[in-house]
């Protein structure tokens, strides 16, 4: 897996070939078959080690003792600023970020549903009492954050530039940034 990784952070996706996996990796290519069945199931295996959203099942939110008084205020605000720091040192998180969105993939697809299906948890567990028929509406806007946040940091470790006038590389861009996450949920909370 550590082979995936440094191949993914030096070539991105395109040189994740199992022949170069396993020379790396210092194995014969029969060891990715045995143990992970081929390239699918290492590269399945390999996902669920580095997505955030993965790694947020429904055992962990109750880890988490969220307080459900606040319909999640709290949990989702610690959530998306996690995610921030997360994805912006985790170079492999970001390469990963970007192959779901360049290639069509089962281990991908899996990936994506499982965001999903731990999403949805999350909705109906902490939020849906809370917002009811505004439920669409918040679920857009935990879109819009997610997301952007992704390509924030995505476009910081790659570009190394402004966005907005705000450099997301510095203590400081990302502290503004930080603050401005504190904003739009508290502001999603109170006015929606």
């Amino acid at each position: 897996m550590d082979a995936v990784g440094k191949i993914l952070k030096t070539k991105g996706h395109a040189g994740l070939k199992i022949n170069d996996i396993a020379a790396v990796a210092g194995v014969d290519k029969k060891m990715i078959y045995t143990y992970f069945g081929g390239m699918d199931g290492l590269m399945d295996e390999y996902v669920r080690t580095q997505d955030y959203w993965v790694k947020v099942t429904s055992e962990e939110v109750e880890k988490a003792n969220p307080n459900f008084e606040d319909g999640g205020r709290e949990f989702i605000e610690q959530m998306l600023l996690s995610q921030f720091d997360y994805v912006y040192t985790n170079k492999e998180a970001q390469k990963l970020l970007l192959w779901t969105i360049s290639e069509p993939r089962k281990s991908l697809k899996k990936l994506i549903d499982t965001q999903e299906e731990n999403g949805e948890y999350i909705f109906k567990r902490l939020m849906e009492s809370r917002f009811k028929d505004k439920m669409d509406t918040y679920r857009s806007i935990m879109a819009i954050m997610v997301s952007g946040l992704y390509y924030l940091n995505m476009f910081a470790s790659l570009n190394g530039s402004l966005f907005c006038g705000i450099d997301t590389n510095t203590p400081e861009g990302r502290e503004k940034i930080k603050k401005a996450i504190s904003f739009i949920v508290d502001q999603t909370y109170e006015n929606l």
